[in-house]
Formats: C-alpha cells, structure tokens, sequence
C-alpha cells in the first residue's frame, strides 16, 4: 500500500504499554505505507491510551492538536520518590505515609487543582542548553527547569488505598489539564505536598481535546482494519467550521485574502468548500481572514 492510496486524515491509536510515541509512528508507517506520519503529543513508555497520529497531509493539523486539551487516568503512590517521577524510576527516598489522612490528601489535590505554576519533571523531554533533560538525567547530570503555568481543570479523587501493610497509599485520580502539564510532576508535587513523597504508578490518557479513548483502536486491530478518520470530518472535529462560497474557496486556495470571519469565533477555524472539503484554517487579521495553512485539492493525496 502506498502514500497515494491512503487518504490524509487522523488515526486514534491506544497505545499499549512499553511502546515509544515514535514505535506507533513507525508500525503506521509500515501498516500506511508512506512516511507521512507523525504524532500529536509524546505519551511515555509506561503510559497507554490516547494517541492521535496524522497521515499524509493531516500531519499539518497535528500542530494544532498539541495545544489541546488532555485527560487522563492515573494512580499515584504515596510514600515513595522516584528519580523519574514514576514507576520506571528507581527508588530514591521512602517515607512511611501511614499518618497521612484521607483529608490530607484532598486538601493537597485541591491545592493543585486550578492554574498553577509546575516545574517539569526533570526526566522530560525539554530541552536544556540544546539537550534533551532526560538524556542528561539519564547520564548522570542535574538539571533545574523552570515553573511554567499550566492550568489542571479536574483533579478529582476516586479511590484512596493502603498498601505494603499501610506504608503507603495509592490514589485513583482522573485528571484534565492544558497541554504541557505533566501527570509525573502532579504525582511528584502530591508527596511534597504531603511531606512523604510521591511517583506514578499507572497512567492511562483518555481523550485529547475532542478524541476519546472510545474512539481509538489498539495496533492488533489498526493491523486488520486501518481506520482513518478522514481529514474533512477531523478538521470539522477539531475547529469551528466556516462554510466557504465558490469564489472564496478559490480565492483561499490560491492564496488570495478573504473577508473575516467575524462573530469573536477563536482561531483556528475549519474553511469548507460547498462539497464539504477542508481547504484551509483561518484567523482573523481586522477586516482579512489570514490562512495559517491551505490544502491542496484533493484529500486522498500526500
């Protein structure tokens, strides 16, 4: 199968447990037969679900996916540091977390709930002075990012567990976030809040901004069946929709200005033809809509 006969669009993978962002990316390749094929958003190793890939043109789109917003399921255990902030990190500090109360660990999740200021985890993939944190974690080096405001909308318990004898405690949490937010550094933050620290044990992502995990497919079933969500109904998915006429479509897809959108309607938006084909996304610049991409006609190709 070839890039020409796969059509441009998303694909909502779940991503199964020990799989790199960049393995998915390489299966699809393979399953699509091109190598127009990227991610929206990096999901550790450790991790599973939601992972939206673009093919063909609708990489172009992921860009804009990124900055959506994401919701996952986690568990987080009390007692214990990691140096990676999670389960695939070794043991850095333990703390009998007997004493700390149901009560406790609410008032702590409602202290990081809301718009706050985060410090990454170090072992992510920002870059410090041209490298990656990780890798100079990972070789041996400190590193000291900056708090950056992230937003977490939802940080709702679910259940509250004792484990090894009491020692320790795991928390069920759902948590909904703006991009950028890393589930490792709330963990994290949690046991410093507490005093007895604190990693990720399970993390599970289950929509990215309107993709859920009901609509994702496991690697097994995208091998039988690959399913693509065309790159019209993706961009109608994702954007506001903005119906064009004849002449504005031509005019857009030649690169010519054309009037705003109007009505306060935030960027990007979604301009249809009258065939129901996305030609491109657009903003508003005063009396103008700017295109921030054009698409070639013709969806089904690269």
């Amino acid at each position: 199968m070839n890039s020409g006969q796969v059509r441009s669009g998303l694909i909502i993978v779940d991503k199964p447990q020990g799989w790199t962002s960049h393995d998915v990316v390489g299966r699809l390749r393979r399953l699509a037969g091109t190598r127009k094929v990227g991610h929206a958003g990096t999901l550790d190793p450790m991790a599973t679900g939601v992972l939206v890939v673009g093919i063909n043109k609708a990489t172009r789109l992921l860009t804009y996916i990124v900055g959506t917003t994401k919701t996952y399921e986690a568990t987080i255990r009390l007692g214990q540091s990691t140096v990676t902030d999670d389960a695939e990190g070794d043991i850095t500090a333990e703390t009998i977390a007997a004493a700390v109360t149901d009560e406790d660990i609410r008032a702590a999740v409602q202290n990081l709930t809301g718009d706050i200021e985060q410090v990454p985890s170090s072992v992510s993939a920002i870059k410090v002075n041209g490298e990656r944190s990780y890798a100079k974690v990972r070789a041996g080096g400190e590193v000291n990012l900056p708090a950056r405001p992230v937003t977490v909308s939802r940080f709702e318990i679910h259940d509250i567990r004792r484990e090894n004898g009491g020692k320790l405690r795991d928390v069920d949490v759902t948590v909904e976030c703006s991009s950028g937010t890393y589930i490792r550094a709330l963990a994290r933050d949690l046991g410093a809040e507490l005093g007895v620290g604190g990693h990720l044990t399970a993390l599970r992502r289950t929509r990215v901004g309107p993709f859920g995990i009901e609509a994702a497919s496991t690697l097994e079933q995208l091998a039988e069946e690959l399913r693509v969500t065309d790159l019209d109904d993706a961009a109608a998915d994702l954007f506001p929709v903005r119906h064009l006429s004849a002449a504005e479509a031509d005019d857009l897809s030649h690169g010519r200005r054309i009037s705003a959108t109007g009505s306060g309607v935030p960027a990007p938006v979604a301009a249809m033809d009258q065939q129901g084909h996305v030609v491109g996304l657009l903003e508003d610049k005063g009396d103008h809509a700017k295109a921030l991409l054009v698409f070639a006609p013709g969806n089904e190709k690269a």
